[in-house]
């Protein structure tokens, strides 16, 4: 093993774990179990290398067995092995971090595909979400009264719907009650892809309550709260509903989630509106 290679292999093992490279029977072969619980290639190294990169002679033990994953793990490593192998430079390390990236990604879309079944068929069979006048459901019995929504724009982008709702809220609790509400209801709401949830309220003595839920929308949540921090909006809470329509919009959906809660805020009159009141330039009721 050169030097340059031991390098490697000590560093992945330190940071992915002891045994994350191993070395197989066969001489300059080495087995390799990939990070995020992917699978383990088998690799031969020249015995030139780093001026040659390390053959992948295929798949060790396939990922979980999920059906697909070895083949599919072993694809990600090949091209991200070409990614970022320069001729005299070691390159396994790289390949890794680079494989690291490519599989999150693929994970993160198939994730979403997997709950967009169900929203799909909602979308096929139901127009563009529109405000229910004679909503499904009873709600929430221990609220005197429905909780006063104002309701923002509804923004269509590459067939997936985003509508916030939005309302004042004076504790942790009422706004728990409120998206119950919501979700009770509403049909439409209830079967949604996501409804991302933020609240931030400011309670007597100088107490201050903030919350917010992703439901399956990674960093989403978070995303609508920090909105409402910038926009600086307290005692307030919003929902923002997506239904998935089967095309990934990879991080622009954020500006889409932002964009219709800000609206909802305006409209509700928590903040001025400076010119931005559009959530956005594709709108369907």
């Amino acid at each position: 093993m050169s030097d340059e290679l031991l390098d490697e292999v000590e560093a992945i093992n330190s940071i992915y774990g002891d045994g994350s490279v191993v070395a197989a029977d066969e001489a300059w072969t080495y087995i390799l179990s990939l990070p995020g619980e992917a699978s383990s290639l088998k690799l031969r190294f020249p015995e030139t290398y780093p001026s040659k990169p390390p053959e992948v002679l295929g798949t060790h033990h396939s990922s979980g067995g999920k059906r697909g994953a070895g083949a599919r793990d072993l694809a990600l490593f090949k091209e991200a092995l070409v990614s970022v192998f320069q001729e005299g430079a070691v390159c396994l390390f790289d390949a890794v971090e680079d494989f690291k990236t490519r599989h999150e990604e693929e994970e993160g879309q198939q994730a979403e595909e997997d709950v967009s079944s169900a929203a799909n068929a909602v979308e096929q069979e139901e127009p563009a979400y529109a405000p229910s006048s004679d909503p499904v459901g009873g709600g929430d019995a221990s609220l005197p009264e429905p909780p006063p929504w104002t309701v923002s724009e509804v923004v269509t982008d590459t067939k997936s719907t985003f509508v916030a709702h939005v309302a004042p809220v004076t504790s942790p609790e009422q706004a728990r009650r409120y998206v119950q509400h919501l979700l009770s209801s509403d049909r439409r709401i209830r079967s949604a892809t996501h409804n991302m949830t933020a609240w931030r309220i400011r309670a007597a003595g100088g107490v201050s309550y903030q919350d917010c839920d992703d439901d399956g929308e990674a960093a989403a949540g978070g995303r609508l709260l920090h909105l409402m921090q910038l926009m600086g909006v307290w005692d307030a809470m919003v929902v923002v509903t997506r239904w998935y329509g089967g095309v990934h919009l990879g991080p622009r959906r954020f500006a889409v989630i932002n964009a219709v809660a800000r609206n909802g805020f305006v409209r509700a009159g928590m903040v001025p509106d400076k010119g931005g009141g559009d959530a956005g330039k594709k709108k369907g009721r």
